[in-house]
């Protein structure tokens, strides 16, 4: 293999591109334009975010021009391979935050992620788009007795201190949880508001709304280099097709981005992991699971779970065949292949973890794995790169991506749009991209 993370040929075909777009392997033109104000490069749903508030709400004879290079087809990678959730952590991930960086910087994450799941929730509304979203309770539903006491502290503490968002959370433990869940041998479950949508719909709306606004497109368009200064004010950007000049380049290239822009070598590290669709035959019986679940096995060993609309199951994660291995998941780029020791994993999973699908002959139906983009201080880069006028970022989601892209591309293209400081991006502190962050060395993916 490669010694640089690159989209590979013939990826495994997951549930969620089923129903392929008009656009999915679109290119604008025969050739490339020579000249662009903004080459974005990736098509998934950070660069597809991004074009869309590049030129949305901007007059036709003020829009700039942009490019939406993409290496395979649109929506190919990680939000075409995720579990199909629009769920804000609320608490699980506010103590370790407030206690390296303070509690104001830990809610601001958390109230970001509660206001990117309403923006998401208010563009489809008011856009209209056939995505499949709903509103949903979400629960984390923990077997584990010592994680469920250590994060019924963590949210107690949480209270105390007055956080604005785990005051959301409803909590029951017992026998309670496993009635409430339905999962059996369920010690607590928390549970909150979230969504659950069809991912790819989403993204390619928002792609099409911008190509009608004037948005070039050419998927099978790998980004093979950009240059590493500027010529009178412009980057090159190289493909096979050829080469644009762009005033400014925005990588939103998520697991894939330090081929092209190799100061973020392990500092964005392609992350593999594995999903399924479980389908249940007609005339089964089986009780509808209307929530959203986070099946918490132990520390950091969890599956993600939604129930679609037709009753059928999208559940990922299998972390506790996937984690050991480490060899199969980290800085790994092949989603053309199965996580061997997880690709059973899914078989009889309703039957094994919830009460009444004992009988229901649930089985699955399709097992895809898909790249995820992890960065080493598990935050993700947002705004200009370093020592590079022009260029910006939106990668490194973390495999949570559902929950951070629409508001954190809306910001980044505010930076680009108004000249703002990052500051004025309504993007996290922490999400702000910078040398030193750059320079770190821990990597507490591994840790």
């Amino acid at each position: 293999m490669l010694d640089n993370p690159v989209p590979v040929p013939n990826a495994i075909k997951p549930y969620w591109r089923q129903e392929l777009h008009p656009l999915d392997s679109h290119q604008s033109s025969e050739t490339l334009p020579a000249e662009q104000d903004v080459v974005i490069i990736g098509a998934g749903y950070a660069g597809a975010a991004l074009a869309y508030y590049l030129l949305d709400d901007v007059e036709e004879s003020s829009r700039p021009t942009v490019t939406v290079l993409e290496a395979r087809e649109a929506c190919s990678g990680a939000t075409a391979r995720n579990g199909g959730h629009v769920r804000p952590d609320l608490f699980a991930g506010l103590p370790s935050r407030i206690k390296k960086f303070g509690q104001e910087a830990a809610d601001e994450v958390a109230l970001f992620e509660l206001a990117n799941f309403h923006a998401v929730r208010d563009l489809v509304r008011d856009k209209k788009i056939d995505c499949d979203f709903r509103i949903t309770t979400s629960m984390a539903v923990v077997r584990d007795e010592s994680l469920a006491k250590q994060m019924k502290d963590s949210l107690d503490e949480l209270l105390q201190r007055g956080s604005p968002t785990a005051k959301l959370i409803h909590y029951v433990e017992g026998k309670a949880a496993e009635t409430f869940s339905s999962v059996k041998g369920a010690t607590a479950a928390f549970s909150f508001e979230a969504g659950s949508i069809w991912p790819y719909k989403l993204v390619l709306f928002l792609l099409s709304q911008a190509v009608k606004k004037g948005a070039q497109l050419h998927t099978h368009t790998p980004v093979t280099n950009v240059s590493e200064t500027q010529q009178n004010g412009f980057w090159n950007v190289t493909t096979p097709r050829g080469t644009i000049r762009a005033k400014t380049v925005l990588y939103a290239s998520n697991g894939y981005t330090s081929t092209i822009l190799p100061e973020y070598k392990n500092r964005i590290i392609p992350v593999r992991g594995i999903c399924s669709h479980i389908a249940v035959p007609d005339g089964t019986a089986h009780p509808h699971l209307p929530m959203t679940f986070s099946l918490r096995h132990g520390p950091g060993l969890f599956d993600y779970q939604v129930t679609r609309p037709d009753g059928s199951i999208v559940v990922g994660g299998a972390r506790v065949e996937v984690i050991p291995r480490v060899e199969e998941w980290y800085n790994v780029w092949d989603d053309s292949k199965l996580i061997e020791p997880a690709a059973h994993y899914f078989d009889d999973y309703m039957q094994r973890n919830f009460r009444g699908w004992e009988d229901s002959g649930a089985k699955v139906d399709s097992i895809w794995t898909g790249i995820m983009g992890y960065t080493n201080d598990l935050f993700p880069h947002a705004g200009s790169v370093p020592s590079k006028p022009g260029q910006y970022i939106c990668a490194g989601f973390n495999g949570h991506g559902m929950s951070f892209i629409l508001l954190t591309a809306k910001g980044v293209a505010k930076i680009v749009q108004e000249n703002v400081p990052f500051s004025q991006s309504g993007i996290p502190r922490l999400f702000e991209t910078s040398e030193r962050r750059l320079q770190r060395e821990e990597n507490e993916l591994l840790a």
